[in-house]
């Protein structure tokens, strides 16, 4: 089968990266300017300049349109949906006919951007380094001064050597492309991987509904919210901007006697708790709420809503290269505001009936506005979301991994995991809203905090002392859970050393079809489902404590810096059961597909649908989440689920 290798530069007045490749490429103004592609092993890379004047060759739409012919990119999802718009076509070129060199890339464990894996690599072929001021230059709006002749755009006549450079740069980046995508064939993605991959495009492509009005107006409610508390604070304190922290702060000094370094979250409530004053108190109230009044979730969506009223692309396939996890874009979804109102169905319509002043009387605007954020994703005309997740994937997956008997036994009965951990702690029953029940929250935060080699630390970072554990009772409950789950404990020890014997060349096979090797630089961890999670260049060094420890290449997380990290056995087991959890979550997503379910998206272990009224079933939908899975026998899987007509958790 022929390969074409593609790389697009583009124009858009939108965003790219507040709204997402769909609404960026509906933009009216919205055009490819350079097209450059390859065929399979041809040396050349071949260049259509579409800004211009030059026109795509018939032979080249007919490419992008046959099914004989596999396109790949990075980032395919770009191109495609760019591509797509471009050439007109009702419906989305099919990813089917697609490959995605990022995709790959991130299996690997490797950086998510071109010029990060061409350099992990060590390619003689490097991303050109003018890239991101030509995109700037070319591709996006510009400020219109008298010296540019007030104008909002830069053309290819507006500067030639430019223009010439960024022609070059797109040729480049299929010559890189290509590069990788040579180095990424020893380790080709399973077909399994790919037809997910497939699935997760066509997820994209569809997006989910928006209630539009309840965008709108809970954005103007924040305003008007926002503006009536400055204008409070503002009488209270005579500021000139009680923006300005330096200001309040100097206000707070004044009122205080005292010298105040910060007013952060912790400082105003130290402040509310030992202030006699009432005037500070109540401007330090409304410090507090305007802070905590958050509406960048609609704002987001607002900016991302397509033309249809459906936002689309909130989630990035295999987006945590060390699980294989989605991550969430533009929403992150992975992280809404739960929500507890009980009166959500009331707040709700007040905010899309626009009345304000019974919204305020009735509920605290900051609050409610953020329960109300899921309540924005809506199902299609004629449907209802069916909503379904596993219940407690993580502590079963692991219990299943290191065969914790008692606990795997707790599942299949139907028991209360928190429960049954407390019981098994302190030897005595526990059962929920009954006897012992007050020992149930210690079990919970045990089994949140200490699955993964967490200790003291782990649930301070939970927050047991504010859940009323004393101090001294942290260390005894670490030593209590161990104690009671001695095979999970072991798991964390036998996968560390598995994986440092891989390290040194001795490859190894523990329970449940987990193996450890390495091969070409990379260790690779073999999964159940036979996907396999990479650390990039791993060695064995030493950590804190003068201990032997395993070092590999990979993105911090804070600084998003390519660099040297550290793991260990309980951080390896949480990557490890993390990834097979995904696979699960795959595996129903599959299912559902198959069975005609329409996936809108999806939350680390919850599938949401948009099903037509009068067809499926919570029933059904739980039903497939539950079935076995074929390599993972004996795994109890277990789903709830629920119907609603917009977005929330169950009640």
């Amino acid at each position: 089968m022929r390969e074409m290798s593609i790389d697009i530069e583009t124009y858009s007045s939108e965003d790219l990266t507040k709204t997402g490749v769909y609404r960026y490429s509906e933009a009216p103004d919205f055009e490819i300017l350079l097209f450059a592609y390859a065929f399979d092993d041809d040396d050349t890379v071949h260049q259509i300049d579409l800004a211009c004047g030059e026109k795509l060759p018939e032979s080249i739409v007919e490419a992008l349109t046959d099914p004989d012919i596999v396109k790949t990119a990075y980032n395919a999802n770009f191109e495609r949906v760019c591509i797509s718009v471009y050439l007109g076509l009702t419906d989305f070129l099919p990813p089917e006919q697609w490959r995605c060199t990022a995709v790959a890339s991130s299996e690997l464990g490797l950086p998510q951007n071109l010029a990060g894996v061409a350099s992990a690599f060590g390619l003689s072929e490097q991303k050109d380094t003018r890239g991101k001021a030509l995109i700037n230059y070319f591709s996006k709006p510009c400020k219109p001064t008298k010296s540019n002749g007030e104008r909002t755009r830069n053309l290819p006549e507006h500067d030639m050597e430019k223009w010439k450079a960024y022609k070059e740069y797109n040729i480049q980046d299929v010559v890189v492309e290509r590069a990788i995508k040579e180095k990424l064939a020893r380790f080709p993605l399973k077909d399994s991987e790919q037809k997910l991959w497939e699935i997760d495009q066509r997820i994209l492509d569809r997006g989910v509904g928006v209630d539009e009005v309840l965008t709108q107006n809970a954005i103007l409610f924040n305003q008007i919210h926002k503006e009536d508390r400055m204008e409070q604070l503002q009488n209270i304190t005579n500021l000139q901007n009680v923006n300005s922290v330096a200001q309040l702060k100097k206000w707070v000094e004044s009122r205080t006697g005292e010298n105040v370094e910060s007013l952060d979250k912790k400082a105003v409530k130290n402040l509310l708790e030992t202030s006699q004053d009432d005037v500070l108190k109540s401007a330090l109230l409304l410090r507090k709420e305007l802070a905590k009044t958050s509406i960048a979730k609609y704002e987001a969506v607002k900016r991302s809503m397509c033309q249809d009223k459906r936002v689309r692309g909130i989630l990035q396939f295999y987006g945590a290269n060390r699980t294989g996890r989605w991550a969430g874009r533009i929403l992150q979804v992975q992280n809404l505001p739960q929500n507890h109102l009980a009166d959500l169905d009331l707040a709700r319509e007040l905010v899309r009936g626009g009345d304000y002043d019974l919204f305020q009387t009735l509920f605290s605007v900051p609050q409610t506005l953020s329960e109300l954020i899921r309540t924005m994703l809506v199902p299609s005309e004629n449907c209802r979301f069916i909503v379904s997740d596993f219940s407690a994937i993580e502590a079963r997956v692991i219990a299943f991994l290191a065969d914790e008997i008692w606990r795997l036994n707790v599942f299949a009965e139907g028991g209360d995991i928190y429960c049954a951990s407390a019981s098994q702690m302190f030897k005595v029953p526990v059962v929920k809203h009954g006897v012992n029940g007050h020992l149930r929250q210690k079990g919970k935060i045990a089994e949140l905090a200490l699955g993964y080699g967490g200790g003291v630390s782990a649930l301070t970072s939970m927050g047991a002392l504010e859940m009323g554990i004393p101090e001294e009772e942290l260390q005894p409950l670490v030593d209590m859970w161990r104690g009671s789950n001695p095979a999970i404990t072991r798991l964390w020890k036998t996968v560390e050393k598995a994986a440092m014997d891989a390290i040194k060349g001795k490859p190894s096979r523990i329970r449940h079809g987990i193996s450890f090797v390495r091969e070409a630089g990379i260790l690779f961890v073999g999964l159940p489902s036979g996907r396999r999670i990479a650390y990039v260049k791993p060695e064995i060094g030493e950590n804190r404590f003068g201990s032997p420890s395993i070092h590999y290449m990979g993105v911090d997380q804070t600084k998003r810096t390519w660099t040297k990290l550290e793991t260990w056995g309980g951080k390896l087991v949480e990557n490890i059961v993390q990834a097979v959890a995904r696979d699960c979550l795959a595996e129903s997503i599959i299912r559902l597909e198959q069975k005609g379910y329409i996936t809108v998206f999806h939350v680390h272990d919850e599938a949401v649908l948009d099903v037509p009224e009068g067809t499926g079933s919570v029933e059904d939908v739980t039903r497939l989440m539950g079935e076995p899975i074929s390599w993972a026998p004996g795994l109890p899987l277990t789903a709830a689920g629920y119907e609603c007509r917009y977005y929330k958790k169950d009640d």
